[in-house]
C-alpha cells in the first residue's frame, strides 16, 4: 500500500496529492509517469509525477477529476492509501541528459496549458538545481483555474502568466505571448517544450514553426493504460507510429499528426469506436511488443 501523506484541492477539480512511494522516487527523473491504483480492481491511471524527494521517499501528484476513477481519488485523504504506485514510467526528459556547458548556453522556453503545468514544474526545477534558468508561459481558461504559481515563479528564470479571458496576467492564448515575446520583446529561443491539451500543443507548434523554434510536445494527455497495450495513445510522429506511454511521452511537436490523433481520442472514447480502431490498425494497434 502507498500512503498518502498530504492531499488538497488546488482549485476546481484539480488535485495535489504527495504519496509515500520509496522505490519510484529513488529512481525517477523528470518527464516520467506512475500508474496509480485506488484498490485492486480499480482503473489504472497514468499521472505525470509532478514532483519527487529522493531522501523522503516521496513522489507528488497532480490530477483533474475527468472520470470515475479520477472522482475517486479526488475523495482520498491524507491517511488513506493507494493499492498501486507502479513506476518510474516512460522516458525522461531529453534535457537531462545534455552536456552541461551546452545545456547552460541553451535558450529554453516551457508553455505550460492547464494541468500541463504539472509535468512542466519538474523539468524547470531540475534546470534550475543544476543553474539553468528557463522562461516558462503558464496558461490557463481564467485566473481560477492557475496551479502552482508561486512553485514556479520560485524555479522559472522568467515567468509569464496568461489568461484567455485576461482576468490575470496577460490577456490571450499562450500562442499570443509566445509571438509577443519573441516579435515585440526580441528573445529568442533555442528550444521550446510545450506540455498541455493536445488543441493548445498543435497551435503552439504552428506558431514556434512560423518563428523557426525547434519543439518537443510530451503527449501523456493520450494515455490510458501506460504499457502500450490498450492503443489508446498510438500517434504517427514524422510518419511512423509511434506509442506516448512507451516511445514517449516526448516527441518532436513538428512532427506529430495532432489532427489524427485528436480524431482517434474521440473515437477511442466508445467501445464501437475502440473495436472499429483495434481492426482497423491490425498488429500496429498495439505499442510493447506489437504482436498481441
Amino acid at each position: 500500500m502507498y500512503q498518502i501523506l498530504e492531499a488538497k484541492e488546488l482549485t476546481a477539480n484539480i488535485y495535489w496529492m504527495v504519496v509515500e512511494a520509496a522505490r519510484v522516487a529513488k529512481s525517477c527523473e523528470p518527464g516520467q509517469f506512475v500508474i496509480v491504483r485506488e484498490a485492486a480492481d480499480s482503473e489504472r491511471i497514468p499521472l505525470t509525477i509532478c514532483d519527487y524527494d529522493r531522501q523522503a521517499g516521496t513522489i507528488t501528484i497532480v490530477f483533474q477529476v475527468v472520470g470515475a476513477g479520477t472522482l475517486t481519488m479526488a475523495g482520498l485523504k491524507k491517511g488513506d492509501s493507494f493499492h498501486d504506485v507502479v513506476g518510474p514510467l516512460g522516458c525522461p526528459s531529453e534535457l537531462i541528459s545534455e552536456n552541461a556547458d551546452s545545456l547552460a548556453k541553451k535558450r529554453i522556453l516551457f508553455v505550460a496549458g492547464g494541468v500541463g503545468t504539472a509535468p512542466v514544474y519538474p523539468q524547470v526545477k531540475w534546470l534550475h538545481e543544476h543553474g539553468v534558468g528557463a522562461d516558462v508561459i503558464m496558461g490557463a481558461k481564467t485566473k481560477d483555474l492557475l496551479i502552482l504559481e508561486k512553485e514556479m515563479e520560485a524555479v522559472a528564470g522568467n515567468l509569464y502568466v496568461t489568461t484567455d479571458d485576461g482576468s490575470y496576467g496577460r490577456s490571450g492564448m499562450v500562442t499570443q505571448t509566445i509571438q509577443d515575446l519573441v516579435e515585440k520583446e526580441g528573445k529568442e529561443y533555442d528550444v521550446c517544450i510545450a506540455i498541455g491539451p493536445m488543441i493548445m500543443m498543435k497551435f503552439v507548434c504552428k506558431m514556434t514553426q512560423t518563428l523557426n523554434i525547434p519543439t518537443v510536445v510530451s503527449l501523456n494527455p493520450i494515455m490510458v493504460d501506460g504499457t502500450g497495450m490498450c492503443g489508446a495513445c498510438r500517434v504517427t510522429v514524422g510518419g511512423e507510429v509511434k506509442f506516448a506511454c512507451v516511445d514517449g511521452p516526448e516527441f518532436d511537436g513538428h512532427k506529430v499528426n495532432f489532427d489524427e490523433a485528436m480524431k482517434r481520442q474521440q473515437i477511442y472514447k466508445t467501445e464501437e469506436g475502440r473495436a472499429y480502431l483495434k481492426a482497423k490498425e491490425g498488429a500496429t494497434h498495439h505499442g510493447g511488443c506489437g504482436n498481441c
